[in-house]
């Protein structure tokens, strides 16, 4: 069979998903692509008519898919990435790719057949998704969560979890033990300082991306057969057997380049581990200087005045780009001062990079994934999302 059709299961996440998702991997089924049932109409148009699935599951049934193309065999898994704008593109993850990803982080954790996860994270994502494709080589049925209820989460039993950050930190505000987990599984974002450490539990700290079938560094070691590198343009690069196969599109992958996947995040080796430094387009040009924001957003969230926090660039006639802290206060009625984040950013980093504003608000808004919406929040503070974010 050189073709394989594709099922864009459209449905809250549950054991049928997981089952579709095992007969992919054992090539018995159609590939899946799973999408958010929570996805607003225009939204979930859009998606299904730039990725193309030859059939549409919902929990009505299976219907035919106007104008649907299938996959190449090898293909067990689409995931469409969350762009903030644009079109979405698909991500072909191979059964091959999937297995190795997921058999690496199982001996990686010391994790025992048998022992069950708990999915959380919507199997839309590639977190998510691999949840199940462990729980797969696990030999057992994982626990699903179709919402994230941190009381749930603290009484379910499992052995292993895979979460974001800010599902984290909502877990510790509600007082959830997590002692009960084997592991918790950290990634989607940069974990603010002393956040895993008040987990009371082995916290594995994880980078990746759909295009490497997830999280394929732990706490900045790559997992076994998996290759780390940083390129002269300070960009890191993954290759392995966990990377994907292609988009959706049928093009070539420009980001694939002699076997190595070219990120959009730069990175630097510290004590033989990776250290992620933030996105290449996060890249500040302030006065002639470059600031990467995710060190100073790291500074500032481990402020005591701050809860959250995240750093953008803001054109300024005099300095091409200011640095501006977005912050959210740890008391609402204490909110830190820019003097005092810009006196904290300057003790560890050069003073070119402290914040010349300050934006307070009382949350920021997230992508699906858990990460910081970037887009949303630029537009809500600045009235318009900059050339980066709509590239």
């Amino acid at each position: 069979m050189s073709e394989r059709p594709v099922h864009a299961v459209v449905s809250p996440p549950d054991g049928a998903l997981f089952d579709r998702v095992r007969r992919a991997l054992d090539g018995d089924g159609p590939a899946v692509l799973p999408l958010d049932p929570g996805l607003p109409g225009p939204a979930l148009r859009a998606v299904l008519a730039a990725l193309r699935p030859t059939h549409v599951v919902t929990p009505e049934g299976t219907r035919p898919f106007p104008g649907g193309v299938p996959t190449r065999a090898g293909t067990a898994v689409i995931i469409s990435t969350s762009g903030s704008t644009g079109t979405p593109k698909g991500v072909e993850l191979s059964a091959g790719a999937l297995t190795a990803s997921a058999e690496a982080s199982l001996r990686r954790l010391g994790a025992r057949p048998g022992e069950r996860w708990l999915c959380c994270l919507p199997p839309s994502h590639v977190s998510g998704l691999q949840v199940l494709v462990r729980s797969v080589l696990s030999g057992t049925e994982p626990l699903i969560h179709e919402r994230f209820s941190p009381a749930a989460v603290a009484a379910s039993g499992a052995d292993h979890v895979s979460l974001v950050p800010t599902q984290l930190r909502r877990l510790l505000d509600h007082g959830a033990g997590l002692s009960r987990f084997r592991t918790v599984l950290l990634g989607g974002a940069a974990a603010p300082p002393g956040l895993a450490a008040a987990a009371g539990t082995r916290v594995v700290t994880t980078y990746g991306m759909s295009e490497t079938c997830g999280g394929c560094v732990y706490d900045g070691v790559p997992l076994d057969g998996v290759e780390a590198g940083v390129g002269a343009d300070g960009r890191i690069r993954i290759r392995g057997p966990v990377l994907f196969s292609g988009y959706r599109s049928g093009a070539a992958p420009s980001n694939l380049q002699g076997g190595w996947y070219v990120t959009s995040d730069v990175g630097e080796f510290r004590d033989g581990r990776l250290r992620v430094l933030g996105r290449a387009d996060d890249v500040i040009n302030t006065g002639g200087r470059k600031v990467a924001a995710g060190p100073v957003a790291g500074v500032l969230a481990g402020h005591p005045a701050v809860r959250d926090a995240v750093v953008v660039g803001r054109p300024h006639p005099e300095w091409g780009e200011e640095v501006v802290a977005v912050v959210v206060p740890a008391d609402p009625g204490a909110p830190p001062t820019l003097g005092e984040l810009r006196a904290a950013v300057k003790e560890t980093l050069p003073g070119y990079a402290a914040p010349r504003a300050l934006e307070v608000l009382d949350g920021l808004p997230l992508l699906p994934n858990g990460k910081h919406d970037l887009v949303a929040i630029r537009r809500n503070i600045f009235g318009f999302a900059s050339t980066k974010d709509e590239s």
